[in-house]
This record gives structure tokens, sequence and C-alpha cells, in this order.
């Protein structure tokens, strides 16, 4: 079965909050088996729109990434993102 990812793109626009969901997402990764890796490093720009923190996090099937962005853990992470982050979010299956 193929790997899954999840990639966010994102600009945070009240850090304190966003710490928080920070926080409560990275417990629901931990729970759904998820391997980061990156979040928020250094970047490149090449083309396109430009976010300024970038994420993309490994699970093992599009099943495992999708039952951890509809957990009610993840929804109630997101809550505190909502309005204080701009934010793109996509999981693509792997090759």
């Amino acid at each position: 079965m193929p790997k899954a990812y999840w990639i966010a793109h994102v600009d945070v626009k009240d850090p304190e909050p966003y710490g928080i969901y920070a926080k409560l997402a990275s417990a629901c990764f931990v729970k759904y088996g998820a391997n980061i890796l990156a979040r928020g490093g250094d970047y490149e720009p090449l083309e396109g729109a430009i976010r300024a923190r970038n994420v993309v996090i490994e699970f093992e099937s599009m099943e495992q990434a999708l039952a951890c962005y509809h957990s009610p853990e993840y929804q109630a992470a997101k809550a505190h993102r909502l309005g204080k982050a701009e934010a793109e979010l996509l999981i693509v299956q792997g090759a």
C-alpha cells in the first residue's frame, strides 16, 4: 500500500494560538503513526505563491492520513489555527 503525505503551506498570523494548534496536532500525528519529514525549516522560493511555513508529514496510507485529519483530536487542534493562520493543506498518495 502506498504511503501518503500531508503537505501544508502556512503563514502564521497569531503565534500564541498557533502554538496551541501545533502542540495538539503533534499529539494527533503521534497517535496516527505519522513521521514528520519537514516542519518550518529553511526553504528556497522558486515558483508561485510562497508561504513562510512548510510542512510535510508521512503516513503509512491515504486512509491513515485522512483518519488523522478527520479525527476529533485533529479537528479540536484545527480550531486553534482557524483565523490565526492562512494555510493550504492537501494529502497526496505516494508513488
